[in-house]
């Protein structure tokens, strides 16, 4: 989102200045809020990565008989398309319990008593929370809010699964386990979405061809059908469309009661997710370009 904003900012002081300058947009942010396309590349990598994480954790949750709650927190500061995403374990019988995003106001005694409920009746809970859940008022439910920004100016958020587990265990007395996946979420390349990557390929050839043939103040978007099999195809879209607006999870897509999502939104993700990434490996591990780093004035 912020770099499409600059993308658009570039292009118009190009134009400006009368500088010949063509900018095309290649949208790759995970959180996949980026306005005017289906979907961002790299979204749908994190989401499996996501799934997978959560239907392992569950797993993991359920080898003993110990009562046990789990709150896994997931990047997402005001679209819970990551965190949604938890859900898709659900398609393997191994999901969360409840899932918040922050398209829907957060209450506290409301979360407590969910937890409570599934916990007393099944003995385990599995929660799945976006990092930028947010009270009525809209403050962020994190208390690691700190006077800390990210190159953008945005706050830095975190702490907040370590926060509702410690809410919950005071409340019920429960083992619980708070997780922030973190960064990993956005670098669990290995198992990676084949699909994702060859429409990352696909943005990036579209975006060199529409430049070398003169366009410009563009961004690659994904148009998708998903009647009768999936289907994408790249458009073209204006960079000031884009700029600076943000795609939330529709709230048709959540259920009533804000704590998980429905099956439109498992309809929308699960083909992104299709196929593996199988990529090159060295001594069983993955094996990463090397690049070799030359000056221009060494050349």
């Amino acid at each position: 989102n912020d770099s499409m904003d600059t993308c658009n900012k570039i292009s118009k002081y190009m134009q400006k200045v009368g500088y010949e300058c063509r900018i095309m947009g290649v949208p790759k942010t995970i959180d996949n809020d980026l306005n005017g396309t289906d979907h961002c590349p790299g979204f749908a990598s994190a989401a499996k990565y996501i799934a997978t994480s959560c239907a392992e954790v569950w797993q993991d949750a359920h080898v003993y008989d110990t009562g046990m709650v789990t709150v896994i927190e997931i990047m997402g500061r005001h679209a819970g398309w990551l965190a949604g995403s938890a859900a898709l374990a659900s398609v393997a019988g191994c999901g969360p319990d409840l899932v918040y995003l922050p398209e829907v106001d957060f209450d506290m005694d409301q979360f407590v008593k969910d937890v409570t409920d599934i916990y007393n009746k099944t003995g385990k809970c599995m929660v799945a929370v976006s990092e930028g859940i947010h009270y009525a008022d809209g403050r962020f439910v994190s208390e690691a809010e700190t006077s800390a920004t990210d190159g953008f100016g945005h706050a830095q958020l975190g702490g907040l699964a370590v926060k509702l587990a410690d809410i919950i265990k005071n409340k019920t007395g429960a083992k619980v386990r708070g997780i922030e996946l973190s960064l990993l979420q956005r670098c669990g390349s290995h198992v990676g979405s084949k699909t994702d990557i060859d429409e990352a390929f696909l943005a990036g050839k579209t975006a060199v061809e529409a430049a070398v043939a003169g366009t410009t103040d563009k961004m690659v978007a994904f148009q998708c059908s998903r009647e009768g099999g999936y289907k994408c195809e790249t458009v073209l879209q204006p960079l000031d469309i884009v700029a600076n607006f943000e795609k939330k999870v529709p709230r048709e897509w959540i259920n009533e009661a804000g704590n998980g999502v429905k099956q439109e939104f498992i309809d929308y993700v699960l083909p992104l997710i299709q196929g593996e990434a199988n990529g090159p490996k060295e001594h069983s591990l993955p094996r990463f370009a090397r690049l070799k780093k030359v000056l221009t004035t060494d050349m």
